[in-house]
């Protein structure tokens, strides 16, 4: 995603100031420099735990919906003004993008060579299969060990490229981040692996060093009382604090792409070694909390409004999910979430190692952020005493082979970039834009049942049907006129779409679009400057083959259930991450864009209310490579220090 209201380059050296005309900045917003004892007195008591479905009441539940809509209503950008952020960036409390804890064991994993070296294997296999096989099957799972739990992560969360330009170095990870400033963090919790741990553990992954932090050793009957053998769970938490100082208040949203972008890593990272990834959605907050042992940080109070000055507590982790990483081709298995959230509960009482290294020496709250947190805790699931159930695994068609250039998974998932500019002039073949589509598509090819349920890779990790649909920008694809285009990833809901846009608009199925690929025609012009203005004037926009807004099913999805909000974010994070793989393997690049102006899209569709909101755009074309920038290794070799 973009810099506000720049592009946000994860390429950028520098993470460049923002525009004067935001409406507000922080710093007008407080009389004086506030310290931390200052800040308490005027915080809020500590925050309840989120009611559990069976107390909470209705009167709750409309209030919590009150809050997510004010925060998505009060961030969203205008023609007229942009949502609240920092005035200017001080630099000088940047946070700092890599999280240890210190005094915690650090074990080193295992590197691999690169592409053009050769190829080491696991097990006798190659290690690195062809990237566009992975949506036709995956292959043999190979069994759980320190190589193969290496591999994983430096193809997913790893450390991809450093990169220099004058006297500024900073560096890439294979992960996408909003504006490379990372509020992901990841954990590992594992069954005994030969020559990591002799007992089960729980570890924080340490991207810089491709290392994990030992921070809890945990009982051997974990994971054989719940889990298949060959099953271990990674855990993904936000540093809301690492956006914010860039984003403002905005920053909820772009740490929840960025775990959809985290999610789809790792669910194409497993695929390569023939695993299979799902959302455990069963655990509540507290449980999530408790499994990665983030219940240690120190208590964060938010406060009643905006706040400046250290505030060490406010760089806690979040925890956003727990994903289930298990050989592919077992379809169910037991998971009791009140048995297993009993067994979690048991983890505070653990003897946890490290402390967590401080980010910045002073901090900005925006106090939205937290609150609307607040209100999104999703509550442990108690009453899913049943099988835990995974769809056979749905292939997704293959189009047309020839767009794609032969490229392994390593080469795409390391290699990816976010585009800086796109040249415009670059044409893509029309019969390579309905394949890029195909595999946008959760529930692949082959079902007549349309699309809906997310069965094929990488949406396949996710528990819910799919919520999030494209309206697509197409500027310069060889075979298809330029017009605004719409994807529908949920055939449910067709006739709600039809019924909620522009009532001129055709709905007509483009020349040559494969029967199964659900895209059609809208409206039929040259919309180059139009999507230029709605991602904030971005020509980056405008000069791609074909960019794109993800509209979400909203609030008939937040009604019941609030916890969705940050869930919604997620999917259109999983379905960019599809995209920027997907352009690479083609041989062009992409760029996620979290800055446009949220209701001129809505207008230009015709949605009115909040059934559908626009929640991430996204552009798709040939890019402009800036020289000046040097390329250096992930991982120079040792005792060297990139």
């Amino acid at each position: 995603m973009p810099p506000l209201p720049l592009l946000h380059p994860s390429t950028s050296p520098r993470l460049h100031t923002l525009p004067l005309s935001l409406s507000s900045s922080p710093f007008s917003l407080f009389p004086a420099r506030t310290s931390i004892s200052a800040m308490s007195l005027s915080s809020s008591s500590s925050p309840s735990p989120s009611p559990s479905p069976s107390t909470s009441t209705k009167s709750d539940r409309h209030e919590s919906l009150l809050q997510v809509l004010k925060y998505h209503n009060q961030t969203k950008h205008a023609f007229t003004k942009y949502a609240r952020g920092p005035h200017g960036l001080d630099w000088a409390n940047q946070p700092n993008p890599f999280r240890r804890y210190l005094s915690a064991p650090l074990l080193p994993l295992l590197h691999f060579p690169t592409p053009d070296q050769s190829p080491a294997a696991i097990n006798g296999r190659p290690q690195a299969p062809l990237y566009h096989s992975l949506f036709l099957s995956l292959p043999p799972p190979t069994p759980l060990s320190k190589p193969a739990l290496s591999q994983f992560l430096y193809d997913s969360l790893a450390l991809s490229a450093w990169k220099s330009a004058g006297f500024s170095t900073w560096s890439l990870r294979v992960n996408p981040s909003s504006g490379n400033l990372h509020p992901t963090e990841a954990y590992v919790v594992s069954p005994p692996i030969e020559s990591v741990s002799n007992s089960g553990f729980v570890a924080h992954y340490a991207p810089k060093e491709h290392g994990l932090e030992i921070r809890a050793e945990i009982p051997a009957r974990f994971f054989a009382e719940f889990f298949p053998e060959n099953t271990f769970l990674v855990g993904l938490s936000s540093i809301f604090w690492r956006e914010a100082w860039k984003y403002g208040e905005r920053a909820f949203r772009y740490c929840n792409h960025d775990v959809g972008h985290a999610i789809g890593a790792v669910a194409m990272s497993a695929a390569a070694l023939g695993w299979d990834v799902k959302i455990l959605d069963g655990f509540g907050y507290e449980e999530l909390k408790k499994l990665m042992g983030l219940d240690k940080f120190a208590e964060f109070r938010i406060p009643l409004q905006p706040v400046i000055g250290k505030i060490p507590q406010i760089e806690f982790e979040h925890p956003d999910c727990v994903l289930a990483v298990f050989p592919s081709g077992i379809n169910e298995f037991d998971v009791n979430y009140e048995e297993l959230s009993k067994a979690v509960s048991e983890f505070s009482n653990l003897e946890w190692k490290g402390t967590p290294n401080s980010l910045s020496k002073e901090h900005v709250c925006w106090d939205i952020i937290y609150r609307t947190a607040e209100v999104v805790k999703k509550p442990v699931d108690l009453d899913n005493k049943d099988r835990f159930f995974v769809d056979p695994f749905r292939s997704s068609r293959l189009f047309s082979e020839s767009a794609y250039k032969g490229f392994t998974v390593r080469e795409i998932v390391r290699k990816r970039r976010s585009a800086v500019d796109m040249d415009g002039v670059t044409v893509m073949e029309r019969d390579t834009f309905y394949q890029i589509l195909l595999h946008c598509l959760p529930s692949g090819s082959g079902s007549e049942e349309g699309q809906k349920r997310p069965l094929a890779l990488p949406f396949r990790a996710l528990p819910w049907d799919a919520e999030v649909h494209a309206a697509l920008f197409v500027h310069r694809v060889d075979g298809l006129p330029q017009a605004l285009y719409f994807l529908v990833r949920n055939e449910e809901h067709f006739g709600e779409l039809k019924k909620s846009m522009r009532p001129g608009f055709k709905w007509s199925k483009p020349e040559g679009c494969p029967d199964e690929l659900p895209l059609y025609e809208l409206d039929r012009g040259d919309y180059r400057h139009l999507s230029q203005r709605l991602s904030c004037h971005q020509d980056i926009a405008s000069d791609g083959c074909f960019s794109l807004g993800m509209v979400a099913h909203f609030e008939p999805v937040l009604r019941d259930k609030r916890w969705m909000y940050p869930r919604l974010f997620w999917e259109t994070g999983v379905l960019g991450q599809v995209l920027y793989l997907e352009a690479h393997a083609v041989g062009v690049s992409a760029t996620g864009i979290g800055c446009y102006f949220d209701d001129p899209v809505h207008e230009v569709l015709g949605i009115k209310g909040s059934n559908f909101q626009s929640l991430y755009h996204f552009t798709v074309g040939g890019p402009v490579l800036d020289k000046r920038i040097m390329s250096l290794p992930a991982y120079p070799g040792p005792g060297i220090d990139a």
